[in-house]
């Protein structure tokens, strides 16, 4: 089939569904593995969120805000600034991937949390919405942004026209943002079609090399423009009300081999948060196997004076991401030598862009050799690396990872977490202010008004 074809469409009743879903879903109970998965993201995003904001991208987009002013509805995090929900959306989703500290979804091709939380917490704060409320709004988020992307049928990372990255996040933006609305099923469906006319995203984000048009890409633009398709049908504009059935629709549009059915498939009783990543390290997605690979390395007694020389194999799809890049945290020749000289990686060191030119760094960069991987690509569970060294008096040392850590196969526990979302919120917001925020979401049915939340950040 070819794009734009007016005959590719989703089945009649597709668009009613959705709409119903997001008419009732923020009343709905979730599972408890659901709603514990729920909050490790909703921890690991708000995390990356306040972070990012002190970085360059989070700082730039801090700035702009400033001077757009608005009636001051939601919290821009890490700052003491508050302003339409629109507007914090925008900017706590580009701080959300400021880096890569935030999650993804691999079967989905996004990076949910960055624009799920960020329409949710502004929205929320908006509506003065329960904490029992945003959190399912979140769960939604995942639900409906992975089905958008999953529908698209895109075969590879670049296959695409359009950026998975960006068209997921917009979708879960929006899904969070109207299941806080109270929206019928009609001002739903006029949302969900404002939010395709929004659609858009060109995969050659790769070619940022600061971290700053991206971060608008994976996080912000999505967060923003999902937020404003509610907040217009909020305000009495009407849309056409099957934009995924009519011909020339989201999915001639966008799809590569179109699967209409993964729009609906399991709503409501299949929870998309359940398949999603959350990163131990601060670095790129498929830079995380081979970190892991790393450290069992040391663990087995490999001493990096003695190294003569290592092999990265990495899936073949992946690796043009991560080769050689001039970004710390997305260089893994510079990220598997951090961490083999450290002993492990931390939010401090995957930023240090000084110690790419640190001789000793440099010096074990040039004892490795990538090597792309075509069976590690089709490998499953997907992202799989390994790493190989041999050492000046002939011994060798490999390990394969096939579950990377925080990933559905082998699932970070709430205790790391939390630990991880301690480092990055407690040089912004202090240590005590960082364990209160945390303890809170944890305990976030018991608030009747989310902005509890953004007060607890402020000390108060």
């Amino acid at each position: 089939m070819l794009r734009n074809d007016p005959d590719i469409r989703a089945p009649r009743g597709t668009t009613e569904a959705i709409a119903a879903y997001l008419s009732t879903v923020a009343d709905q109970p979730l599972p408890e593995e659901v709603v514990v998965k729920t909050k490790c993201h909703l921890v690991d995003s708000l995390a990356a969120i306040i972070s990012g904001s002190q970085l360059r991208a989070g700082r730039l987009a801090t700035g702009f805000v400033k001077t757009q002013g608005g009636t001051p509805e939601a919290t821009v995090w890490g700052t003491d600034i508050r302003t339409t929900a629109i507007n914090a959306a925008w900017v706590n989703g580009i701080a959300a991937h400021a880096d890569e500290t935030d999650d993804s979804h691999l079967a989905g091709r996004f990076h949910p949390g960055c624009a799920v939380v960020p329409a949710a917490l502004g929205v929320g704060e908006r509506q003065n919405s329960s904490g029992a409320a945003v959190l399912a709004a979140v769960a939604a988020g995942y639900d409906i942004g992975a089905r958008f992307s999953v529908s698209l049928g895109v075969s590879g990372p670049r296959t695409a026209t359009h950026s998975t990255h960006s068209l997921g996040a917009l979708f879960g933006a929006h899904a969070a943002a109207a299941a806080l609305m109270g929206f019928d099923k009609g001002q739903n469906a006029s949302a969900l079609s404002y939010t395709i006319q929004q659609a858009s995203g060109i995969p050659y984000w790769e070619r940022d090399s600061e971290h700053v048009e991206k971060a608008f890409d994976f996080g912000g633009m999505g967060a923003r423009n999902g937020v404003s398709s509610s907040m217009m049908v909020a305000a009495g504009m009407t849309g056409v009300q099957d934009p995924l059935e009519g011909p020339l629709n989201y999915l001639s549009a966008f799809a590569e081999t179109p699967d209409a059915a993964a729009l609906t498939d399991g709503l409501g009783t299949r929870f998309e948060i359940m398949q999603a990543s959350i990163k131990k390290w601060c670095v790129g997605s498929p830079i995380q196997a081979a970190l892991d690979a790393a450290m069992v390395l040391l663990d087995q007694g490999l001493k990096v004076d003695e190294i003569e020389a290592i092999d990265l194999i990495m899936p073949d799809d992946r690796l043009t991401i991560v080769n050689n890049r001039d970004m710390p945290d997305v260089c893994l020749q510079h990220m598997v030598a951090v961490t083999l000289l450290d002993g492990g990686a931390s939010f401090a060191t995957s930023h240090d862009k000084a110690r790419m030119a640190d001789p000793a760094v440099l010096a074990l960069r040039d004892k490795m050799t990538a090597i792309p991987s075509r069976e590690l690509t089709l490998a499953k569970p997907a992202r799989q690396a390994i790493v190989e060294a041999r050492t000046s008096d002939g011994r060798s040392f490999r390990h394969h990872t096939i579950a990377v850590r925080g990933t559905p196969e082998n699932p970070m526990p709430p205790a790391d977490v939390n630990a991880k979302a301690q480092d990055l919120i407690a040089p912004i917001l202090g240590a005590g202010t960082a364990t209160a925020l945390i303890d809170a979401i944890w305990t976030i049915e018991d608030l009747s008004n989310v902005n509890a939340l953004s007060a607890i950040a402020k000390g108060k």
